[in-house]
C-alpha cells in the first residue's frame, strides 16, 4: 500500500467492502461470460466512483473534498 495520501473522492479506500465486492463481482462476470472485459471495466468503474462519493460524503459532510489534500473546503 502506497504511503503517499489518496486522491479526493470519488476515489474509495483501496481495503473497503464495497470496492471488493465491485472487484469480485466484475471478475465473475468476466469468467462466467455474462460480460466482456470492457463491460466489467465500465461497470466497477462506475460503481466505484459511486461507492467512493459515499464514502467521501460520510466522512465529511458538506465537504467538497475529504481527507488532508489541499483541496479541503465546505460548500457554501
Amino acid at each position: 500500500m502506497s504511503a503517499s495520501p489518496m486522491p479526493s473522492p470519488p476515489f474509495p479506500q483501496p481495503d473497503s467492502a464495497p470496492l471488493f465486492v465491485i472487484v469480485r463481482n466484475a471478475v465473475e462476470a468476466v469468467r462466467t461470460g455474462e460480460a466482456s472485459v470492457e463491460e466489467a471495466i465500465l461497470h466497477a468503474a462506475v460503481h466505484g466512483w459511486y461507492e467512493g462519493h459515499i464514502q467521501g460524503e460520510d466522512e465529511c459532510p458538506g465537504c467538497d473534498f475529504r481527507g488532508e489534500l489541499p483541496k479541503s473546503t465546505r460548500r457554501s
